[in-house]
C-alpha cells in the first residue's frame, strides 16, 4: 500500500502511469470527485490486486464469491461501488483479492445518527463490526426518549453488524449534560429504574449491546460513577449483552499529561467489555481541534491506560470530521464549522491552495484570506493510517469511526488493505430483493 501526495504538476494520467494502474480504478478506489483538477498535497492510496475477475453472463455476487473461497461482504469491501447497485454487467472487472498482507484482525465501531442516508450505510456495513447509533438521551428521572432506529438495526443485522444502542444524558447544552449525569449518579433510585428502562429497550429493540457516553463527572460524584459502571455493566451482562464505556478526555488533559485517576480506569475496565476513548477528535468543535496534540502524546496515553486495562479492551476513537475556523480563535466562543473530507478537498480546490502536513500531530491543514482570515485541520489517508496504527502497536481491541455519515473512500480502502474485520454476529439474510446477495448480471 502506498499513500501517493500530489505535487505540482501531476496529473490522474500521470500518477496513475507512474504506479502501473488504470485511471478509472485509481478513480473509483479513492473516490475521487474531480479527477482533471487535483489538489496539490491531496493524497491517493494506490493498491495493487492480486486477484481479479471478469463478470460473465449469468454471474451473481453470490455466485463469483462462491467460486473464489471467499464471502459476499469481501466483495463488497473490495468493490464497495457495488453496493450502489443492483446489477453487474458482463465485460466488468471485480477486484477479489488486493496484494497487501493484511496486519492483523480488528474491531471496527461506526457512528450514525438515526437519519444516516440508507445506501450510504449500506456501503459502510461490510466494513464494521459494530454500529452505535447516536443516541438514546435519559433524563433525569431515568426515563429514555426513544428514536427511530428499526431499520439501521434490521440493516445491520443483515449484515451481520452488531447494533449497540448509545445513551447520553439529555441536555440543551454541555453544561446540562454533565448536571443529568451528575444527579443520576447521587440517586441510586433512579439509577435502578433508569438501567431496568435500559434493559427492556435493549432487548425490545434487539441491540447486541450499550455503550453509556460519559461527559464530565465532578470529582466528588466520581466514586459514585464507578458504582453505577459496575452496576450497569453487571445487569447488562447477566441479562446478556455489552458494556461499552465512553470516556472524554480533552486536550488540556493530553497536553497536560493529566491522567484523571480519579475515575479508576482500571475498576472501569474490569467492569466494562471494552473503554472507547473518544476523547480527542470527536465532535469537537468549540476552540481549536484536538488535532493539535502531538501523535507522541496519543501514543503515550495509550501506554498508560493499557497498563491499567486489559489492551483487547480498548478501542481508540477516529474521526472523519474536519473543522474550519475563522481566526482568531477564542477560546471558549469561536465555533468550528465541521467538514467531510470531499467538501475540505472541494473547497481547497475551489480557493487554489496547497494542503499541508504537520507531521507531529498527524493531521492535515490548509489557511485562507477571504474577507476573513480561515484555517481549515482535518485527517487525510497519512492520519488516518497513523491513528489505525495505534491498534496494533498496543495491540488494542480496534478503532471507533466518528462517524460514518457519509462514505469516506480513503478510511475504508486503508482499513481494508491492512486489516480483516471482525464480525461477531451471523449475517441474517432474506428475500433477495432486502440481502447483501442481490446483484445480478443485467437481464438474469
Amino acid at each position: 500500500m502506498i499513500i501517493h501526495v500530489v505535487k505540482q504538476g501531476e496529473t490522474i494520467n500521470s500518477i496513475a502511469e507512474l504506479y502501473g494502474k488504470s485511471v478509472d480504478r485509481l478513480i473509483l478506489e479513492n473516490g475521487i470527485v474531480d479527477a482533471d483538477n487535483l489538489v496539490i498535497g491531496e493524497t491517493l492510496i494506490i493498491l495493487y490486486p492480486e486477484t481479479e475477475y471478469t463478470v460473465q453472463p449469468g454471474d451473481t455476487l453470490e455466485g463469483i464469491a462462491i467460486r473464489h473461497n471467499t464471502s459476499i461482504l469481501e466483495l463488497l469491501r473490495n468493490n464497495p461501488y457495488l453496493s450502489d447497485r443492483q446489477y453487474i454487467y458482463p465485460g466488468e472487472v471485480i477486484v477479489i483479492k488486493y496484494k497487501e498482507e493484511r496486519i492483523r484482525t480488528m474491531s471496527i465501531n461506526g457512528f450514525v445518527y438515526p437519519f444516516v442516508n440508507i445506501d450510504t450505510l449500506k456501503k459502510t456495513l461490510p466494513f464494521l463490526t459494530y454500529i452505535t447509533i447516536y443516541s438514546y438521551y435519559y433524563t433525569g428521572q431515568g426515563e429514555i426518549l426513544d428514536i427511530n432506529d428499526d431499520e439501521i438495526i434490521r440493516l445491520s443485522r443483515i449484515y451481520g453488524v452488531a447494533p449497540i444502542m448509545m445513551l447520553s444524558g439529555y441536555s440543551r447544552s454541555m453544561a446540562e449534560e454533565i448536571e443529568t449525569t451528575n444527579n443520576i449518579l447521587l440517586d441510586e433510585d433512579i439509577q435502578n429504574i433508569l438501567i431496568n428502562n435500559i434493559i427492556t429497550r435493549v432487548k425490545s429493540k434487539g441491540y447486541y449491546g450499550v455503550s453509556f457516553n460519559t461527559p464530565y463527572i465532578k470529582p466528588e460524584s466520581r466514586p459514585l460513577y464507578v458504582d453505577f459502571i459496575i452496576k450497569l455493566s453487571t445487569r447488562l451482562r447477566i441479562a446478556g449483552f455489552i458494556t461499552i464505556v465512553s470516556l472524554t478526555k480533552s486536550v488540556f488533559d493530553l497536553l497536560s499529561n493529566i491522567n484523571c485517576q480519579e475515575l479508576q480506569y482500571r475498576v472501569i475496565g474490569n467492569a466494562a467489555d471494552y473503554i472507547l476513548l473518544i476523547s480527542y477528535e470527536y465532535g469537537f468543535s468549540f476552540g481549536l481541534s484536538p488535532s493539535v496534540a502531538s501523535f507522541d502524546t496519543i501514543n503515550n496515553f495509550f501506554e498508560f491506560l493499557t497498563d491499567l486495562v486489559p489492551s483487547e479492551k480498548v478501542v481508540t476513537g477516529l474521526s472523519t470530521i474536519g473543522y474550519l475556523w475563522r481566526l482568531p480563535v477564542i477560546d471558549g466562543e469561536s465555533r468550528g464549522q465541521s467538514m467531510s473530507y470531499d467538501s475540505v478537498i472541494a473547497l481547497a480546490r475551489e480557493l487554489g491552495v496547497e494542503i499541508q502536513y504537520d507531521d507531529i500531530t498527524k493531521a492535515s491543514y490548509f489557511q485562507y484570506i477571504s474577507q476573513y482570515e480561515y484555517y481549515v485541520r482535518f485527517r487525510d489517508a497519512r492520519g488516518i493510517d497513523a491513528l489505525l496504527s495505534l491498534v496494533p502497536t498496543h495491540n488494542l481491541n480496534g478503532t471507533a469511526i466518528w462517524n460514518c455519515m457519509y462514505f469516506y473512500h480513503q478510511l475504508w480502502l486503508l482499513v481494508n488493505s491492512q486489516y480483516y474485520i471482525e464480525k461477531i454476529v451471523p449475517l441474517r439474510t432474506v428475500d433477495c430483493n432486502e440481502s447483501i446477495c442481490d446483484n445480478v448480471t443485467e437481464g438474469n
